[in-house]
């Protein structure tokens, strides 16, 4: 039996390519996370340039569908990220966590190819045994195990004891474990400013911790900054300053996708769209 492939890197660039990440146009691709139905019409709907969405029931273990807009998606001129199930915790020390969480992101991946999707979304999850260092491990395995040439990219989370994507130093960690694997990293504004991480140079610091961020979930908070809250909320109605989620935008020169609420993602994306042109 062949051995498993790491996570394949694809000659992604070490988040200093901008030119791969903008358009013709030379602005920052900006776009939503949309239900999963008819995700072409929805990005239209919403003048995004690019599009995120599940393919299954975010908290279920069951395996993605074929679908029936496979070559739709796959013709479009529109980048398609993928995010994964909401229950994945690779770094879970249960194993009916734990395994089933490698099963699904490896089913996920595989769909994610057959409609020619960027990348899939993974969050980090949590060491449920307490033990961080096991959880940093158990990740490591978990990238060994998959058979992807899918870009995954970890997300970072809100909130949770024993996370390995909440703080800052704590991603740090984790990717001195799986830095060298080909992972990405996607920066989720409104889990920042949950887990307490200051949002002013939020954007420096992942760098220097991973030398990457090849996609941004920019999000304002219903919540204060440190509550452990992950309620999105769009632009204005948050507890986030929308010059400050711009900023990181720009600093990130990354894609960029809004997970607000349908009513006001347009005029999310428009925002960003105003703020980063030029």
């Amino acid at each position: 039996m062949p051995s498993r492939r790491k996570v394949a890197r694809r000659g992604l660039p070490q988040c200093d390519s901008a030119s791969a990440r903008r358009t013709r146009l030379g602005r920052v691709l900006i776009g939503s996370h949309v239900r999963n139905d008819d995700p072409l019409a929805a990005a239209e709907a919403d003048g995004a340039d690019v599009v995120q969405f599940f393919l299954s029931n975010p908290q279920s273990w069951k395996k993605p569908k074929p679908r029936e807009d496979a070559e739709a998606l796959k013709a479009s001129a529109v980048p398609l990220y993928v995010h994964a199930p909401y229950l994945i915790n690779v770094a879970s020390a249960n194993n009916r966590i734990r395994i089933p969480s490698r099963k699904i992101l490896q089913d996920t991946c595989d769909a994610a190819s057959e409609i020619d999707a960027t990348a899939v979304i993974v969050h980090g999850g949590h060491a449920d045994d307490d033990d961080m260092e096991a959880g940093f491990e158990r990740w490591v395995k978990a990238l060994d195990y998959l058979e992807t040439d899918m870009q995954v990219y970890l997300e970072n989370t809100a909130g949770g004891d024993h996370a390995m994507a909440r703080h800052f130093d704590t991603i740090g960690r984790l990717w001195d474990h799986i830095g060298d694997k080909g992972i990405g990293f996607c920066l989720d504004t409104c889990h920042a400013w949950a887990a307490g991480e200051q949002l002013i140079d939020a954007v420096d610091r992942i760098k220097a911790l991973t030398g990457r961020i090849d996609l941004v979930h920019c999000n304002d908070s219903r919540d204060a900054a440190g509550s452990g809250a992950d309620r999105h909320a769009n632009f204005g109605t948050g507890q986030i300053d929308p010059e400050l989620l711009a900023a990181v935008v720009k600093a990130a020169d990354a894609p960029v996708i809004c997970e607000t609420a349908d009513e006001g993602r347009k005029d999310d994306i428009a925002f960003l769209r105003e703020k980063t042109s030029g």
